[in-house]
């Protein structure tokens, strides 16, 4: 079966087409043509070896991929589902080995794949699952109460943008941070309040909430330059794995999307959301899955409003 991967970690010209077996398919199981698959930055640094298995076998492909959207083709044992084969379908993939969402079709948990939102199209349904359950996850994290302050860096980016639109359906408050160049993009998702980006945003927070906001979700990566927004018994949702510096009483969540890979409920209702028009589908490019290496390079150059997408029909 064909698919993108890696045999030796590298840069985006390690990425080619290579040859996977197919997965079984057992209980608790459906197995999904993807014609779609979203490139995320959790992609290239699995390209790079982030989740490099020692036991790996050399001439086995490790292949990224976080989001698929395509048709469903086989429902497995034990699958309680309204799901039929041809129905189409959007899912959430936790890459392992050869186990990732750059292929044919890929086998996953019943619970991570739902049906895609009526009237979008591959590419745009292959954007929201990963980066959509991640806010979705991160704000039920922070848990904050309607009319409460939230700040979100890096807005403009997929997970930053989601947060903005569903803190805004929650009844949050949202200051959001931006490059002057993205103020009208991020403004347009529902940011109530625009700063400028930047590694000192903390001290632009500040200024508008002397006391620091109620919580923080930080797309942006900055890590321990962003806890100063937040006042003291605040909250934090990180999405590296960064646990906070310990020195304030702040409440930090490292965000992890597999805890929630298969809450088809909660993706579910991003589905929905997308229908409704609270969650925008933004599709940066189309790019043939020969040339993935391509939208890795498109990707690291940084400036990529929406995501990039690949089409592996």
């Amino acid at each position: 079966m064909r698919a993108i991967g890696v045999i030796e970690y590298g840069g985006p010209e390690a990425l080619r087409e290579v040859d996977v077996p197919q997965q079984p398919l057992g209980p608790g199981q459906v197995r999904v043509r993807v014609t779609a698959a979203a490139v995320n930055p959790t992609d290239t640094i699995v390209r790079e070896g982030w989740r490099h298995d020692a036991d790996r076998s050399a001439d086995v492909a490790d292949v990224p991929g976080m989001d698929v959207a395509g048709e469903l083709l086989e429902v497995g044992p034990d699958v309680a589902t309204d799901l039929s084969p041809g129905d189409p379908v959007m899912a959430v993939v936790v890459p392992q080995g050869a186990h990732g969402a750059y292929r044919e079709d890929v086998v996953l948990p019943a619970g991570s794949v739902v049906r895609a939102p009526a009237g979008t199209t591959p590419a745009e349904a292959a954007t929201l699952p990963m980066n959509g359950l991640t806010a979705r996850h991160a704000l039920d994290l922070m848990a904050l109460e309607p009319g409460q302050v939230l700040a979100v860096t890096g807005a403009a980016g997929a997970f930053g943008g989601y947060v903005v639109q569903l803190a805004k359906a929650d009844g949050l408050t949202v200051v959001a941070d931006a490059a002057e160049k993205d103020e009208e993009l991020v403004r347009s998702l529902g940011a109530d309040v625009v700063v400028r980006r930047g590694e000192d945003v903390a001290d632009r927070l500040r200024e508008l909430y002397p006391d620091g906001v109620d919580g923080l979700a930080d797309g942006a990566v900055l890590d321990d330059k962003a806890l100063p927004a937040v006042k003291d018994g605040g909250t934090v949702a990180t999405v590296r794995g960064y646990q906070g510096d310990g020195r304030r009483d702040l409440r930090v969540h490292a965000v992890w999307v597999r805890d929630v890979a298969e809450r088809a409920d909660l993706l579910d209702g991003l589905r929905e959301q997308a229908e409704s028009g609270v969650l925008t589908l933004r599709v940066a490019d189309v790019v043939p899955a020969a040339r993935a290496g391509e939208a890795h390079e498109r990707l690291a150059a940084g400036g990529v409003r929406g995501r990039l997408v690949l089409d592996l029909t």
